[in-house]
């Protein structure tokens, strides 16, 4: 056995040393990059990567800017950059008539759009494309197309246009939940205010189940008030969540000088699921009618016929043989009749004063309250019987 002098230990502790360092240097650069490939970026939170749970991501996040982003910022711009190409410019062209009462055309109103399936299928509002002989899409890339409207529902002011995307891979909006939505939420805007296209607004659920009415004059139920800046323009556009799902479809706001201030009013998306399919299918929605001729009360009828009530709707007629007449709603009687202007009223009949638990004053209220039936439901009709009160179950028809 070989014995070391001091010299030679002495330089064999220091290699060993050395070759030690090396090993363990080694070691912690290898763990390092494991753990850096393995490991999610800190900064983005779970929330951002679900938000899309029912789409596949276009593209990879850019890790290296997330750091100059908060939390809140990094999810409105990673919402808008993923979805803002389903978001189309709706534009028309209508008739007008000139001094010689020759019919020419005329641009009309513009707005936005969402577009909901790769057919080409947008969601938008129907006063955006109200009386339009054309409708034009322009997508994010500034490409133009024609379109066509296949179907209406102004009662809740919703429309669908379709164009042909001539094999283009689009961008879809898919359909969130509107059911529970609370007061405080946060919420996103994608429109075309005053024609700047794709614009990004922000704010909260400020109320919910307003009830309000449109240019036609039907109350929209349960629409979705929110402070996210909407402004002429936005019409059509997708209200959304900050999971990235369509909650409500912007269509209106209070403004007294043409301008927003933090009223906004979107159709909540669950009347959107209703009306759709019909609309694809049919170009209309079909909903369920009472088969009587109703009239609003008004109080010289009132005081005339000796009313025990103002505020209702009169069955001046039941239809024969109808559904309305064998649930055993009665109308007014052809020797009691007066008339109004060009129409003839029957007295005698029952007063609908409340359907499904909605109490009935007016025609809005009467068409609201069947709004969202179906031919052949069951409605539940109370009515004014001379001083007592009635009620019946009605089976409904399709409303003509």
């Amino acid at each position: 056995m070989r014995l070391y002098n001091r010299r030679e230990l002495f330089f064999y502790l220091i290699i060993t040393a050395l070759a030690v360092s090396l090993f363990m240097v080694g070691l912690g650069f290898f763990q390092n990059n494991h753990s850096n490939q393995s490991q999610p970026p800190q900064d983005i939170s779970q929330s951002n990567l679900d938000a899309f749970d029912n789409q596949e991501l276009s593209r990879a996040i850019p890790v290296q800017t997330q750091s100059e982003y908060s939390p809140d910022e990094w999810e409105n711009i990673y919402i808008y950059e993923e979805l803002n190409d389903a978001v189309v410019n709706i534009t028309t062209v209508v008739l007008a008539y000139n001094f010689f009462l020759e019919a020419v055309p005329q641009e009309g109103g513009s707005g936005s759009g969402t577009i909901i399936d790769k057919d080409g299928i947008i969601l938008t509002n129907n006063h955006v494309i109200k009386n339009a002989q054309k409708v034009f899409i322009t997508l994010s890339d500034g490409t133009q197309f024609e379109g066509h409207v296949i179907g209406s529902d102004p009662e809740n002011d919703l429309s669908l246009v379709q164009f042909d995307p001539d094999g283009r891979d689009l961008q879809v909006i898919p359909f969130g939940d509107s059911t529970n939505l609370r007061v405080g939420q946060k919420v996103l805007a994608i429109g075309n205010p005053y024609g700047l296209e794709r614009t990004l607004t922000t704010g909260i659920v400020s109320g919910l189940g307003r009830p309000l009415k449109n240019d036609e004059g039907h109350v929209i139920r349960d629409m979705i008030q929110s402070d996210a800046s909407i402004n002429p323009g936005n019409s059509g556009g997708p209200l959304l969540n900050s999971r990235g799902k369509m909650i409500g479809i912007n269509t209106m706001i209070y403004s007294p000088n043409g301008g927003s201030v933090g009223l906004g009013f979107s159709v909540p998306i669950e009347t959107a699921k209703r009306v759709v399919p019909d609309l694809i299918s049919y170009g209309e929605v079909i909903r369920g009618w009472i088969d009587v001729e109703p009239l609003q009360l008004f109080p010289s009828l009132v005081r005339y016929a000796k009313l025990t009530t103002s505020q209702g709707i009169l069955v001046s007629r039941v239809n024969e043989g109808s559904l309305a007449q064998q649930a055993g709603l009665r109308g007014g009687n052809s020797s009691d009749a007066v008339r109004s202007g060009s129409s003839v009223i029957y007295l005698g009949g029952d007063i609908i004063i409340e359907i499904n638990g909605l109490t009935i004053n007016n025609f809005t209220d009467y068409y609201s309250a069947l709004e969202d039936t179906r031919p052949g439901d069951i409605a539940e009709v109370t009515v004014m019987r001379g001083r007592r009160t009635v009620e019946l179950e009605v089976e409904l028809s399709k409303r003509p």
